[in-house]
């Protein structure tokens, strides 16, 4: 396979360095065809190689906690996409071999064949084998004419073609099957933009897209004449303000290990001068005058760290790493310190580089930010972890990862 592949690779290269510009209109169209079938080709022996990847563990066995991670990392994908190429090589290894051989041999793109595969699903459910073959037929055919959007659509009818006796029957089920993968496609995805702001992408299913339309419409009506706002920056307002109320209810569950709660870190004289500016646990940073009205909600705590009363280093007293210790270790390592993983403080736990048991003592010096996952891998594995010269956690790899064992670090969340 190797061999293919870099045959392959060198065959694209010289198409790369060909004119496409000498190329008469029959040629050039009959070009793009081809490419096309290549492309499709390509995601076919793709999503087998992540099929065997996923079935062997081998994500979960370099400390990766899931193969979408994994593929994330070493592909550097967005983490969306690595988890749709997990979920669709793992639906076409189920899949009927009509309905992988329509991808490999370049008669549908990925999406139709996605959609052939989840409608011959529920052809088999509904009606048995048989008619699921007959379905496989007549979709890869439409696949041929339509795109996967209109293929989609035909699909819901696609028992009137195959099984007519049980079409009628088989509306519920298709029904209950919309239902199921709206449940699995739900997702609500946050990526952090250069300047602090949030990017929200998401699909929610109907009963949660109800309940947050109940929650921000009426928040999000003008609230007269000289409101200015645009829609969408009255429905951005409402979602705070139902945050808000959330935290002021008190009824949240504790969130890495201290109550949920907005952390405000500041210093004494520049809260009370009004001069100084703050960061969230998070590490983004707030003006002076976020940093006074936050201060001045009693639902959020504002933390000052450092001053009297508050030490970050409390010895062999205590175990566990809760307080402003915990805080002042989430603004050093931002969210699990562990190479390539993206999980935020408020989802990990404290750990001592030198366990407690075997006399580490609790203090910012010997503690890392692990999720839970990593947490238990560092525990259960050889990997190691140290503070480096500027007081960052690294990671030592085990040897039969990198002979070399060069110290690895997390980069999704440092700032500095």
């Amino acid at each position: 396979m190797l061999e293919g592949l870099a045959q392959a690779e060198a065959a694209v290269t010289d198409c790369l360095d060909a004119s496409a510009w000498a190329l008469t209109e029959h040629d050039l169209v009959a070009a793009l065809d081809a490419a096309h079938r290549l492309e499709q080709r390509l995601a076919a022996v793709m999503l087998s190689l992540v099929r065997e990847v996923d079935g062997r563990g081998t994500a979960t066995a370099q400390g990766a906690s899931s193969t979408a991670v994994w593929l994330r990392d070493r592909l550097r994908l967005g983490v969306g996409a690595a988890r749709r190429l997990v979920e669709l090589a793992a639906m076409l290894d189920a899949a009927p071999a009509a309905v992988r051989d329509a991808l490999a041999n370049g008669v549908g793109d990925v999406e139709q064949v996605r959609v052939i595969a989840g409608t011959v699903q529920t052809v088999h459910t509904a009606a048995g084998a048989e008619a699921a073959d007959k379905a496989v037929g007549v979709l890869v055919d439409w696949a041929a004419q339509f795109d996967a959007t209109l293929l989609r659509r035909l699909g819901t009818r696609i028992l009137d073609h195959v099984a007519p006796e049980v079409a009628d029957a088989a509306a519920e089920a298709a029904l209950r099957a919309d239902e199921s993968r709206a449940a699995r496609d739900r997702h609500v995805t946050v990526s952090e933009q250069t300047d602090g702001r949030l990017r929200l992408t998401g699909i929610l299913d109907p009963e949660a897209a109800a309940l947050l339309r109940t929650a921000i419409d009426p928040l999000s009506a003008p609230t007269g004449p000289d409101d200015t706002r645009s829609a969408g920056q009255r429905r951005h307002d409402a979602l705070a303000d139902v945050c808000r109320l959330a935290l002021r209810g008190g009824k949240l569950p504790d969130h890495g290990g201290d109550p949920t709660q907005l952390v405000v870190t500041t210093s004494y004289d520049g809260l009370t001068r009004k001069l100084g500016t703050g960061a969230l646990d998070t590490g983004l940073h707030l003006t002076p005058e976020a940093v006074r009205r936050l201060a001045c909600d009693a639902a959020v705590l504002p933390a000052v760290l450092g001053g009297a009363g508050q030490t970050l280093d409390v010895g062999r007293q205590r175990r566990l790493i809760t307080g402003p210790l915990r805080r002042a270790l989430v603004l050093r390592d931002r969210g699990c310190a562990f190479p390539g993983c993206d999980r935020p403080p408020r989802w990990c736990d404290a750990h001592h580089i030198k366990h407690w048991a075997d006399g580490g003592d609790t203090s910012l010096a010997n503690a890392v930010l692990l999720c839970g996952h990593h947490h238990r891998h560092v525990h259960r594995s050889d990997w190691a972890v140290r503070l480096g010269g500027d007081g960052h956690p690294e990671f030592i790899p085990p040897a039969w990862l990198d002979p070399d064992q060069l110290p690895r670090r997390n980069q999704y969340h440092r700032r500095t």
